[in-house]
């Protein structure tokens, strides 16, 4: 596991450094499948004084199996996302200002342009409001069955990000690398999205055509927007 918890470290200090997160806000997390283990930043830790040892590691019950430090607080969100999307490998949290506004106002961020449509497949869901009873339970694996239950009939491998209404957003993808390269994309799209409303409140969203056009020619099947053999 010291791989993963190098690149879990290395994934946490990136949201600093492209002013995601501040003081101990936010975390990265990433599971090993066959092992059946995840490594999260542990909590109340200030992410100048983290050490990739530092990272702690769990068993899909939520068990400490290593490290000196308890896990971030939202470890059973994590969980409760890698339960529920078998696909992914990484998550990412933050309280980044954009998407984190959005959260506030419990509402998603709608497809208004191709830098949307470039690196996410539709608008990014918001999560529903928890019940009393949900949140005098177990409140974070409650957050993170409500973050599945925003993604019902999508791929989350499609779309990447979903925002926790009243708290903010959550990125995921194949590595901890991209699960915050997801995160960063998140913020400007989220950005992006307000200053539009604000100009114009009645935009609408760009049509299912040209979404799909800048979507899949990215990461569809057919996909021509990088570099390969026998490009253009």
């Amino acid at each position: 596991m010291k791989d993963i918890k190098q690149k879990v470290y290395e994934a946490n200090l990136e949201l600093v450094r492209r002013n995601l997160v501040i003081y101990t806000w936010g975390n990265v997390s990433a599971i090993d499948r066959e092992k059946k283990l995840v490594v999260i930043k542990p909590r109340g830790v200030e992410y100048s004084d983290m050490t990739a040892d530092d990272m702690v590691t769990v068993d899909l019950a939520g068990n400490r199996l290593d490290g000196h430090y308890f896990p971030s607080v939202d470890l059973d969100i994590h969980l409760a996302m890698y339960e529920g999307f078998p696909e992914v490998v990484a998550i990412a949290h933050t309280h980044s200002t954009y998407a984190t506004v959005w959260s506030q106002a419990g509402q998603p961020i709608p497809v208004l342009g191709t830098t949307h449509a470039d690196h996410f497949y539709g608008p990014i869901p918001c999560s529903r409001p928890l019940t009393d009873e949900e949140l005098e339970g177990n409140y974070e694996r409650h957050t993170g069955k409500s973050i599945v239950e925003a993604l019902a009939g999508r791929d989350p491998m499609q779309v990447y990000a979903a925002l926790v209404a009243g708290h903010g957003p959550f990125t995921w993808g194949d590595s901890p690398e991209q699960a915050v390269e997801h995160s960063v994309i998140l913020e400007e799209v989220a950005r992006m999205a307000k200053a539009t409303v604000d100009i114009n409140p009645q935009i609408q969203c760009i049509s299912q055509k040209l979404l799909d056009r800048h979507f899949l020619r990215k990461h569809g099947a057919s996909a021509y927007f990088y570099q390969h053999q026998g490009s253009r």
